[in-house]
């Protein structure tokens, strides 16, 4: 039975309202004019006016540092914690605890997170937002990795230790082998939430340094910037590579399950 061509009306209409928003962008990185909105010809002269800005230069490598931070220990944290859920605690409650860095609006734990360092007296800068970033980060790596546990065989854990194995030597030979590329996957999905994430470094990051989004947000308080546009298509080609790399791991580690 044919489906009425009525049906994909929406479907595309949902694409375009979408993705023509960062198609513009796109397409107005390249823009020969001062004008970020009018097109007047191809050019990269905005992609060496962005290389030359020492301040998105500095945001850059603050964003790095803070990414690449959070995301390692994000993946340590989520990886044990999707596996002692999995195969050590079964409760409900923890698992709802677990994901509620996930599901919180970014302003509560923000705001949870600058009054706990207050309390602790915990000095303000890149240190403190990458151990925000790792809090918001560790749930989706916990979701991503006990996703591949599901397809884990649990009786290669049991004949590790039948054959007198201990539980570090068994999770190390066993269990990480047959978790990697779900932990690949978790770690570029990390990586991806903390390149471009605002609200929790903007209440924690302090008054000495900023990241990426920081320097963006100041930048297009008072209008768009062409450079903006190119700034955002490399933000835009990170993003996408992590996302398919992401994705062709998750599916490498799901047909090694069905082997």
């Amino acid at each position: 039975m044919r489906r009425p061509r009525l049906l994909y009306i929406p479907f595309w209409a949902t694409l375009v309202f979408l993705y023509a928003p960062i198609a513009v962008v796109v397409a107005m990185s390249f823009n020969s004019g001062d004008s970020a909105y009018t097109f007047e010809g191809f050019s990269l002269k905005w992609y060496g006016v962005l290389a030359a800005n020492e301040r998105v230069l500095d945001g850059l490598v603050n964003t790095l540092i803070v990414a690449t931070g959070s995301t390692v220990l994000a993946t340590v944290l989520g990886t044990l914690l999707a596996v002692g859920l999995a195969r050590h605690t079964r409760s409900r409650t923890l698992d709802a605890v677990s994901l509620m860095p996930a599901v919180l609006p970014d302003l509560v734990l923000a705001i949870g997170l600058l009054m706990f360092y207050g309390l602790v007296q915990f000095t303000l800068g890149l240190t403190s937002v990458i151990l925000g970033h790792a809090v918001f980060s560790m749930a989706f790596v916990a979701a991503v990795v006990r996703t591949r546990l599901t397809g884990a065989d649990p009786s290669l854990e049991e004949a590790s230790r039948d054959l007198g194995a201990g539980p570090v030597t068994t999770f190390v030979r066993v269990t990480l082998p047959q978790l990697a590329p779900g932990i690949v996957a978790g770690a570029l999905l990390a990586f991806t939430l903390s390149l471009d994430e605002f609200v929790i470094a903007f209440f924690t990051i302090g008054n000495l340094e900023q990241t990426l989004p920081i320097v963006i947000y100041s930048m297009v308080r008072f209008g768009v910037e062409p450079q903006i546009n190119a700034l955002g298509t490399l933000l835009l080609l990170v993003s996408f590579t992590a996302v398919i790399i992401g994705q062709r791991m998750t599916r490498i580690g799901e047909a090694r399950a069905q082997d």
